[in-house]
Parts: structure tokens; C-alpha cells; sequence
């Protein structure tokens, strides 16, 4: 771990996951807030909020940032994709927790420039997840798990390395999974997802009610579809001690025009 915490490549991803989580939740989540802005002459005091465009501007930011910085960390830009990913053995333990700990920053910093725009809305929630009426926590737990097993079993797919049928956008297809995610979820929950994202609403409006479910829920549904990905549908051949390896030492990189901004193989150190 030690190596890989020296390398100019680690810091630059953990940057890159910081600054396009920012962006992501800034877009996102200032969608869905500028439906109820009250600005008379756009007719916007009244209007209801628009499901699809909310969940259009979540899929879209994602895969306008996983286009952007996907070469430098793998954008991950939610915690259930990188444990999906640690599982799967593309990542260190190490990179995994500052992964998060980058996304989680990004989303409180990303809220709280939000905040200070749309100060002006009433009752201003910030997007902050929570479980609409007649939702018991156990139903709202079972849809995030079910959501963000789709998303994390997409973005596992997409991104494998010994697939060679894929043609289309990897990040297009990453973003329409999450906006498929908000079209069923918003309802119920309000899509939470993602845990960092629902994190920085939480710790901006000071109200963590049921917050545990959206980061339970994710949590599970990303480590259920890593494993069963990983050992049902597309095994992998590595054995237990190389995946340790990989989780402990981090994964063979090569150079990329002379410089150290390592890309990712699937082979352990």
C-alpha cells in the first residue's frame, strides 16, 4: 500500500473523483432544485418537479464525467461502484477508502455551493433522500439494494476487460443506468443511489432521518452484484491469494506516454 500512496497517479485520481463527484452533484441535484426556484417569469413557482428531467440530469452528469475523468480514476463518483469494484478486485483497499472519502467531500462541498444559490427556496431540502409516505424503511432498503445492484452490475459489464463485443459509449450506457435507477426510485426515496450523494444533503441540511438506508441499501446491492458477477455470470480465474494481492498492493500499471498516470490491468502485482 505503502507504493502505491507515493505514486503521482493515486493522488491524481483521488483528485479526479473529489472534483467530478463536485460537478455531479452540483448539476444533479441543482436540476431538481431549480424546478421549484421562484422565478415568476419562467413560470417556475408553481411547476411540479419533472421526474424524467430530474433522472435525465443525473444519467447525463455521470456520463459527461465518467467521459472526463475515466481515464484518470475509472470515475466511480459512488461509493457501492467502488466497493462493486474493490470486490471485483480492479482496486487497493486503499484506493477504495480514499475513493470514497474524495466522493463523499465533493458531494458536501458540491451541496453547499447549492445551498448558498438556492437560498431563496422555501423549505429547501437540498435534495436530501427520504422515504416518501407509506414507504416503511424495509421497502425503501429493498428498492436501493435493487437499483444500485443494476447500476454496479452495468458498470462491471461494461467496463470488462475480456468483453470485446462492446461498440457503443461505456459512459453513455453507465449514465442511462443511473438514470433508469432515478425514474424508479424518485418516488419512493428520492434515489439515494448513490451514498456520498445522499450524504452531502444530509450533512448540509443537518438531518440524517433513514439516512443509514442509503448507504445500507447501495452498499449491499453493489457487493451482491460484484459477487455474483465476479463468480456467476463472467468467473474470473484468480485465486484468493491473488486477489489479496491486489486488494493489498494495488494492480499492474503501465506507463502512458512516459508518464506515470497508470491505467488499470487485471493482473496482480
Amino acid at each position: 500500500m505503502a507504493s502505491e500512496f507515493k505514486k503521482k497517479a493515486f493522488w491524481r485520481a483521488i483528485i479526479a473523483e473529489f472534483l467530478a463527484m463536485s460537478i455531479f452533484v452540483f448539476i444533479s441535484i441543482g436540476a431538481a432544485l431549480g424546478m421549484n426556484f421562484p422565478v415568476a417569469q419562467n413560470q417556475t413557482t408553481t411547476r411540479e418537479q419533472d421526474i424524467v428531467k430530474v433522472s435525465l440530469a443525473f444519467g447525463l452528469a455521470i456520463a459527461t464525467m465518467a467521459q472526463s475523468v475515466g481515464h484518470i480514476s475509472g470515475a466511480h463518483l459512488n461509493p457501492a461502484v467502488t466497493l462493486g469494484c474493490l470486490l471485483s478486485c480492479q482496486i487497493s483497499i486503499l484506493k477504495a477508502v480514499m475513493y470514497i472519502v474524495a466522493q463523499c467531500l465533493g458531494a458536501v462541498v458540491a451541496t453547499a455551493i447549492l445551498s448558498g444559490i438556492t437560498s431563496q427556496i422555501d423549505k429547501n431540502s437540498l435534495g436530501l433522500n427520504g422515504l416518501s409516505e407509506g414507504v416503511s424503511a424495509g421497502q425503501g432498503l429493498g428498492i436501493e439494494i435493487i437499483v444500485t445492484f443494476q447500476l454496479v452490475l452495468c458498470v462491471l459489464a461494461v467496463t470488462d476487460k475480456r468483453r470485446t463485443d462492446i461498440s457503443g459509449s461505456v459512459p453513455l450506457a453507465i449514465g442511462l443506468s443511473v438514470a433508469l435507477g432515478h425514474l424508479i426510485a424518485i418516488d419512493y426515496t428520492g434515489c439515494g443511489m448513490n451514498p456520498a450523494r445522499s450524504f452531502g444533503s444530509a450533512v448540509i441540511t443537518r438531518n440524517f432521518a433513514h439516512h443509514w438506508i442509503f448507504w445500507v441499501g447501495p452498499m449491499i446491492g453493489g457487493a451482491a452484484a460484484a459477487l455474483i458477477y465476479d463468480f456467476i455470470l463472467a468467473p474470473r480465474t484468480s485465486d484468493l491469494t491473488d486477489r489479496v494481492k491486489v486488494w493489498t498492493r494495488g494492480v499492474e500499471e503501465y506507463e502512458l506516454d512516459g508518464d506515470d498516470n497508470a491505467r488499470v490491468e487485471m493482473k496482480p502485482k
